[in-house]
């Protein structure tokens, strides 16, 4: 099984047509903190997350995991 890196924080901004240098400017963090964010590299706190959030005026579990696939893992035990 493929597991996609998909990073939601990115893809939301997208989809709000919105920029890295805009989410920095919404919570007052440093632009480069927020490229770490869309790349992987760091992950914000819960408080952030939230804020981005806010922000995007989303509910925070799009920045977490995509509604949009109805895909499910499921373990089968063998």
């Amino acid at each position: 099984m493929e597991v996609k890196d998909i990073n939601r924080l990115k893809v939301v901004l997208a989809e709000k047509k919105r920029t890295n240098k805009w989410l920095a400017e919404q919570p007052g963090k440093d632009p480069a903190t927020v490229s770490k964010w869309c790349t992987n590299t760091a992950q914000p706190g819960l408080e952030t997350l939230l804020e981005i959030a806010n922000a995007l005026e989303v509910d925070v579990k799009e920045l977490l995991n995509s509604s949009k696939d109805n895909v499910q893992f499921v373990k089968i035990q063998q």
